[in-house]
């Protein structure tokens, strides 16, 4: 590589790098718990329901909806409006959110539990926990989507610095034998060493980090790319009806039968009710997925008209929200258990180091 684009690739992993690393610093900080949210969640669960899962089988869920709405006229003292429901895969509780009307903000919403298996309530679900405001500071800054995207700006930043660096990498290490460091120079080539070494065996998973992040980010926009563009073609035979509202609501039980007919196989992940960002204004949207470790976050959405209960529509979702879907749980090893989690945290603290050597490098060719 000549010495001119050696210098110009040097630029570019040098200020790429620099003007994300405040914001991977605190990233890696706040990703290191919510690698382990589920272990730590599960600390503060006073039982483990038992029975078959809420995805499968259980109470009608007429029933279970209709006790989270008396829940939550006796919480809140007015009626609500059902909004979403969620189900497991792997045990029998069941959520249901709340809100005051069909497009009520996140703030306003409120999350029933119950044992599906038995219909008895779990306990409303509790807002603004430790694991909550890290995830909100990670996700977007307490920011909101301004926050997001200026995050994933950040991780599009990131991704550039991370294949700049390998560029560098080849011609400045032609020279030395891979992993060799030199702790017979000065403390700056010391960290220089720790600093290409670690990077490189973190590369490909520092790569998958920066491109699931980014992509995270984008999520807002993603999600209502599909709706007004997909999920509008779904009901575009329906163009000119009317919102429906809450009291014409037909049977959810009849809705997910249609909808399973449809899907067979498939377990529900969760519903989105009319009015909502997931469904249209007059439809009951079903999620499905399958169950294997990939396929259980692909998810296939069905209509179902709310008011009817026939099946309008069944489709899969479009490569880049199934790229969504997948790059959530990538991001935090949600794919292999405790040990893939595990492997994750220590990839942290290797990238923090990197940041931490890169940063000091930065600072003392400055003095």
């Amino acid at each position: 590589m000549r010495n001119r684009a050696i210098t110009a690739v040097a630029w570019v992993h040098k200020w790429s790098s620099i003007v994300c690393t405040l914001a991977l610093f605190m990233l890696c900080l706040t990703g290191l718990p919510l690698i382990f949210h589920d272990e730590i969640e599960s600390f503060s669960d006073s039982a483990a329901l038992q029975g078959p899962a809420s995805a499968r089988t259980g109470q009608p869920l007429d029933t279970v909806v209709a006790s989270a709405l008396g829940d939550y006229a006796k919480a809140a003292g007015q009626r609500g409006v059902p909004l979403f429901i969620g189900f497991s895969s792997d045990n029998p509780l069941i959520t249901v959110t709340i809100g005051p009307r069909a497009d009520a903000p996140e703030a306003d919403m409120r999350l029933f539990t119950y044992d599906r298996a038995t219909g008895a309530a779990v306990g409303e679900v509790e807002r603004g926990g430790v694991m909550d405001f890290l995830l909100q500071l990670h996700t977007d800054l307490l920011l909101g989507l301004p926050g997001m995207l200026f995050l994933g700006v950040m991780a599009i930043l990131f991704v550039v610095a991370l294949l700049s660096g390998l560029v560098l990498y080849v011609p400045f290490m032609r020279r030395l034998a891979f992993g060799t460091l030199r702790h017979d120079r000065s403390a700056r080539v010391r960290n220089l060493d720790q600093h290409n070494l670690l990077g490189v065996l973190a590369l490909g998973w520092t790569l998958v980090i920066g491109l699931t992040g980014a992509i995270n980010a984008f999520a807002d926009p993603l999600t209502a790319a599909w709706r007004n563009g997909e999920l509008a073609s779904m009901v575009a035979d329906q163009d000119g009806q009317t919102a429906l509202a809450p009291a014409e609501y037909g049977s959810i039980d009849k809705a997910m039968a249609r909808a399973q007919a449809a899907l067979p196989g498939q377990m529900p992940q969760f519903i989105g009710f009319p009015g909502g960002a997931w469904s249209s204004a007059r439809h009951y949207a079903i999620f499905f997925h399958g169950d294997t470790p990939l396929t259980s976050h692909l998810l296939t959405p069905a209509l179902v008209d709310a008011a009817s209960g026939n099946l309008t529509d069944v489709r899969p979702m479009p490569a880049t929200m199934q790229a969504l879907m997948l790059s959530k749980p990538l991001h935090f090893g949600d794919y292999g258990g405790l040990a893939l989690k595990l492997v994750w945290a220590a990839l942290t603290l290797a990238t923090l180091w990197v940041l931490w050597t890169g940063l000091v490098l930065w600072l003392g060719k400055r003095r």
